[in-house]
């Protein structure tokens, strides 16, 4: 199940029934799951620990060390959950002191040429399309989607459940339960497609809507939304995550839509 052409270190920990393509680089301090298929010409370096039953594609290269001046050679680890599977020339670095650790949690679906930074966290579920680019100390919650060529800046966090359109820029935090789109990134409605197909029900989706409506639509700053969502919806699981996520938003939420004909839209901005 090992090509006799690859560079294992006998100090590697292998699983049962790992399959292990031919020129692959496997470092001394890595563990690799039972059932996990590493592809041809995969680096994996110290630090890296890899579930069971992934699939990483030629030409990935996990666990090199961070791309930021302050790491000074600290022990940090990559932590890759069960079930996932990282497509071609993916780049995932470990972390810094800052978390040591860069995590990537079950059932994920890592598409070609994206790059994951240190320090970042995705949740289980998550797809990042073709040529998404992370910088480091992201989080990204639960089965949320983000689109082709995607760009997020450091430290922004993305909501569980959400949608970012592909070719956006990811500056300030994306709430949950949304797609987010255009340029600059806004408020696009709420993920119902995805809500529905994830087995949430009308009225728990209503109030979504309504709390988003809230926020969004009705012309509110973020401190008169929150009082409004308090008083005005019922207390749920979902209005509880939202209203935590925007209070723990240090870069602040994506603003609602500005209209593209110069008039204000309903939140107050005008496009310019």
């Amino acid at each position: 199940m090992i090509n006799t052409l690859s560079n294992i270190h006998p100090g590697a920990k292998i699983g049962e029934n790992v399959k292990i393509g031919a020129f692959v680089t496997i470092e001394s301090d890595v563990v690799i799951g039972e059932g996990t298929e590493i592809g041809p010409n995969v680096c994996i370096f110290n630090g890296t620990r890899i579930g069971k039953n992934c699939k990483v594609f030629p030409g990935a290269i996990l666990g090199a060390i961070p791309q930021d001046l302050k790491y000074k050679e600290e022990e940090s680890i990559l932590r890759i959950g069960n079930n996932v599977t990282i497509r071609e020339y993916c780049t995932i670095n470990r972390g810094t002191r800052a978390n040591y650790s860069t995590e990537i949690h079950d059932n994920c679906l890592i598409m070609a040429y994206c790059h994951i930074a240190h320090d970042c966290i995705i949740r289980e579920n998550c797809v990042l399309a073709n040529c998404v680019n992370l910088a480091g100390h992201i989080e990204i919650g639960p089965k949320s989607v983000l689109g082709g060529l995607t760009a997020v800046h450091q430290f922004v966090r993305i909501g569980a459940h959400s949608m970012v359109g592909g070719g956006s820029l990811v500056r300030k935090d994306v709430p949950p339960y949304i797609k987010a789109a255009r340029e600059p990134l806004s408020y696009a409605g709420v993920n119902f497609i995805g809500l529905k197909r994830r087995g949430f029900t009308e009225e728990q989706i209503h109030d979504i809507h309504e709390i988003y409506r809230i926020l969004y639509v009705q012309g509110n700053n973020t401190t008169q939304a929150v009082e409004k969502i308090q008083s005005k919806i019922s207390d749920s699981p979902e209005r509880e995550s939202i209203l935590r996520f925007i209070e723990k938003a240090d870069r602040g939420i994506i603003r609602g839509f500005r209209q593209l004909n110069g008039q204000k839209s309903s939140n107050g901005f005008t496009a310019q």
